[in-house]
């Protein structure tokens, strides 16, 4: 079982490690990288993910970065005309040292996460989350058919788009069960 503290310090260096590795670090880009790395990574983070709007989204994920700022271990900084991204304070920092263990032991996953979302954006994210999300919920069908229900789901990404997906999500997971 993990605490909200230790959660709430996974979240900062995720937040840092999304950062530093080029991400413009938006909510988007930390529901779909706590998305991956709590389904396929074993993130202790338990947040319930539902289909929504632009992919897998957790409202307890919202809720929490919210109490995160509350709490001064998140900022949200407005990107005016393009909206707001989130950084890690220093009291953000602290709370990491104090579970150095929890860390350690996600660090490789979160930093191999960071590096690979982090640069995408939202409409990439929307698309490898949702072909996750629904090579999860079906497990034994072709990629083709996931494919086409991601379109029938998400009818502006395109089949291609959904095709493209599925192999590059595969790849992810498979890195990541390396890591382990």
């Amino acid at each position: 079982m993990t605490t909200r503290l230790q959660k709430a310090a996974l979240l900062c260096y995720l937040t840092d490690r999304l950062v530093a590795n080029g991400s413009w670090c938006g909510e988007t880009h930390i529901q779909k990288s706590t998305f991956f790395l709590q389904e396929e990574a074993d993130l202790p983070t338990e947040f319930e993910f539902i289909l929504y709007k632009h992919g897998p989204f957790s409202f307890d994920l919202r809720s929490e970065l919210t109490s995160m700022r509350a709490d001064g271990l998140l900022l949200l900084e407005p990107q005016y005309p393009y909206g707001s991204s989130y950084a890690t304070t220093e009291n953000g920092r602290e709370l990491q040292k104090r579970f150095p263990k929890t860390i350690d032991r996600f660090r490789l996953r979160m930093e191999f996460i960071a590096q690979t979302l982090g640069p995408k954006n939202v409409a990439e994210l929307e698309q490898l989350a949702t072909a996750l999300y629904m090579m999860r919920k079906h497990p034994n069908k072709s990629s083709d058919r996931i494919a086409a229900e991601i379109n029938e789901v998400k009818p502006h990404v395109s089949v291609p788009e959904a095709k493209r997906a599925v192999p590059q999500v595969e790849e992810i997971v498979a890195k990541l069960k390396a890591l382990q």
